[in-house]
């Protein structure tokens, strides 16, 4: 036959051939003669060669080797389906460059002459491209282009493969791990549940994290930013140029199409995977290490860039036009791809610990929650800007993380303490990624609060936020002015911070009314008053030492009142959601009435029957009329949300029934017009007066 008499010449080839240019071409030639042999060991013969020939393997191109002989059988197993199809529909063909199906071996037989060919003259790692090229080749289950008794075969063969591979392999060997990575990567959503849980999970997940995070074909341990500080140049007086036909460019684009990180989303589920179900815990704390250096250099390499010195919030004013529309959104794509790998992998790890007794004990708990908020803040330069509070999982490891360190006092004093921001002489630091850790610090210390000890709150905490409670001038900095303010109110709501409550409390006040509204959302600014008051009013410690403060308080926003601009506020970028329900923007009047208004569930009763009838002229008092049916609305449902407890609710019950209160919210001034509609020989009531 033709395709017999083509064997010997390609056969030569393969052992004669040394340029590596012609390696496409032969195994081009070892799919196509796949398909048309007719002697089963002839196609035994080819696949051997194709294994251990040194035109192939003497000099391999690293992992697009792998890749091209997993395309001959992936290619010849197809287009075995193709000639079989083709003549069942048309058994008249005369098409001469089909392949008559009288001419081709069955596909049992030509499957298992195939696999004769993984045999001793080539390493087993080589078998599993040959294996994982036919199962994928070949397709799903769902397709039943097996049979079942096949595919079981081939399933089967595969995992045994790999198996005696990882087995087998050296650690250095890093092609033989990236093909193994690469052919389950592609492989395992198609074999049955059996199968996976025969996989030697111990040995396969250091083999996926090395080949995934650690290896040239894939993150190249966070190295991958190398050289691009090299190729961003100056344009102009005030802007940065990065070239799309720059090396560093291309190296990224490459990195974008590279088999391992292009798919990276499901390689991450699968070590994520391989950490559930590993035998031996301590494979599990042994990765997370690498994946705390892997975090730490690429935070290394962004740092030594001069795009870092660009906040992303301003790349159209410092970067060119080129830059700001190609290359650096490339780059950003593979720095999120990179984060949501780190997450996947990092939730499987923590969700581990949770139910793993070995993992949950108190000597490797703290460790594995440090290590991974360790690699979250090394990699929130990107979580910053790629809007990871959304990610479900990302909130999951961090929130988690975070509730296991703070079982433990110590460990979270030291964590909090070798993570403390830098001091700057200026305040606020002036390259973003120091301001990107700020904000990382601030939004982590707000919830240790509680297990801090006031003086570490005091000499850490405070002069960490401090620079931000008065800062101005930069919208974009709004996240951090926010975390500041955040971290001011969780650090008076501990118990055992009231003396340092009643020590610092003026000064954060007078920077509270000082940054409003220009500097800080309307949203925070209630939360804050909100937070004060309760803090100040019984049972709270506070309100025992303090008794005037929660007045006092109330007279600041009273006092405020009077002097607001009646002004639409121009929402600022993170409160443009905020008040959804507000028919139009807010004045900074409407604002402070809604903060009194917030207030009313967390007053003490004494100061809460003086404060309604302020609150309802404050709400009438509002000029733009949508906005004022807003506040007597949101003063409704203060009432009736079920914030309050049952003595306040039934004193508000008697104010709103028989003191006024329903005509003095709902009508305002005109409840007093009303009051001269009386019956004839009716006795006058005496005067209200109430002051604002």
């Amino acid at each position: 036959m033709a395709g017999d008499r083509m064997l010997g010449t390609l056969l030569r080839a393969f052992q004669t051939s040394t340029e590596q240019q012609d390696t496409p071409r032969l195994l081009g030639s070892a799919s196509t003669l796949l398909t048309t042999l007719t002697n089963p060991l002839n196609v035994t013969l080819l696949t051997s060669q194709t294994l251990s020939a040194p035109a192939v393997w003497a000099q391999p191109e690293g992992l697009r080797t792998s890749t091209r002989t997993l395309s001959v059988f992936h290619s010849a197993a197809q287009a075995l389906l193709r000639h079989e199809d083709a003549l069942t529909v048309n058994p008249a063909d005369t098409d001469l460059t089909r392949v008559p199906l009288d001419r081709c071996l069955p596909r049992p037989d030509w499957i298992k002459a195939v696999i004769n060919g993984a045999d001793e003259k080539s390493p087993r790692w080589r078998h599993v491209l040959v294996l994982g090229g036919l199962l994928l080749g070949f397709g799903p289950v769902e397709d039943e282009k097996l049979s079942r008794g096949m595919r079981s075969t081939l399933e089967q063969a595969l995992i045994s493969a790999t198996n005696l591979a990882l087995v087998e392999m050296d650690e250095s060997d890093e092609l033989a791990q990236q093909s193994i990575t690469f052919v389950l990567n592609h492989c395992f959503p198609i074999l049955s549940d059996y199968e996976r849980s025969r996989l030697d999970y111990d040995a396969l997940l250091p083999c996926l994290l090395r080949s995934t995070f650690l290896s040239g074909a894939g993150l190249e341990s966070g190295y991958f930013l190398r050289g691009l500080d090299r190729d961003v140049m100056p344009v102009s007086n005030n802007q940065f140029g990065w070239s799309e036909r720059s090396d560093s460019f291309h190296h990224i684009r490459e990195k974008l199409a590279s088999p391992l990180v292009s798919s990276l989303g499901p390689l991450c589920r699968l070590i994520g995977h391989s950490v559930d179900n590993a035998k031996q815990p301590w494979l599990v704390t042994a990765i997370l290490p690498d994946l705390e250096a892997f975090a730490r250099t690429l935070h290394t390499q962004w740092r030594q860039t001069q795009l870092s010195e660009v906040d992303p919030a301003e790349y159209s004013v410092y970067l060119d036009k080129e830059t700001f529309n190609t290359t650096t959104p490339q780059l950003w794509k593979l720095l999120k791809s990179t984060l949501f790998g780190v997450v996947i992998v990092l939730r499987s790890i923590i969700g581990r610990t949770l139910s793993d007794p070995a993992l949950a004990g108190p000597e490797t708990s703290p460790i594995i929650a440090t290590q991974s908020l360790q690699t979250l803040r090394s990699l929130y330069f990107i979580s910053a800007r790629a809007g990871a509070s959304s990610f479900s999982q990302y909130t999951f490891v961090n929130l988690t993380a975070m509730d296991i360190l703070s079982a433990f006092p110590l460990q979270s004093q030291a964590f909090i303490e070798s993570i403390r921001p830098a001091e700057h002489k200026s305040g606020v630091p002036e390259h973003p990624l120091d301001r990107n850790l700020d904000l990382f610090f601030l939004n982590l210390a707000e919830h240790f609060t509680l297990v801090l000890p006031t003086q570490l709150s005091q000499d850490l905490l405070i002069p960490a936020a401090s620079p931000y409670l008065a800062a101005g001038g930069n919208n974009n900095l709004l996240p951090i002015f926010e975390a500041a303010h955040s971290v001011m109110l969780a650090i008076f709501s501990a118990s055992h911070n009231a003396e340092l409550t009643a020590k610092y409390l003026p000064f954060y006040i007078d920077a509270l009314f000082n940054c409003f509204p220009h500097n800080l959302t309307a949203r925070q600014f209630r939360l804050a008053f909100k937070t004060l008051l309760r803090l100040a009013s019984p049972p709270a410690t506070l309100a025992a030492t303090e008794p005037m403060l929660s007045a006092t308080l109330l007279e600041l926003l009273f006092d405020r009142a009077r002097h607001a601009s009646t002004y639409p506020i121009f929402p600022l970028p993170q409160d443009e959601n905020a008040e959804a329900q507000a028919p139009a923007q807010l004045s900074e009047q409407a604002v402070v009435a809604l903060t009194v208004i917030d207030t009313l569930p967390e007053l003490p009763l004494d100061l809460l029957e003086e404060t309604l009838p302020i609150a309802a002229e404050m709400a009438n008092g509002i000029e733009n009329g949508n906005t004022r049916e807003y506040c007597k609305e949101q003063f409704w449902q203060s009432l009736v949300g079920g914030e309050m407890d049952p003595d306040r609710s039934e004193l508000c019950h008697a104010w709103w029934s028989t003191r006024g209160g329903r005509d003095l919210l709902l009508f305002g001034e005109r409840a007093e017009a009303r009051d001269d509609l009386k019956m004839s020989g009716a006795l006058p009531d005496e005067p209200r007066e109430h002051k604002l």
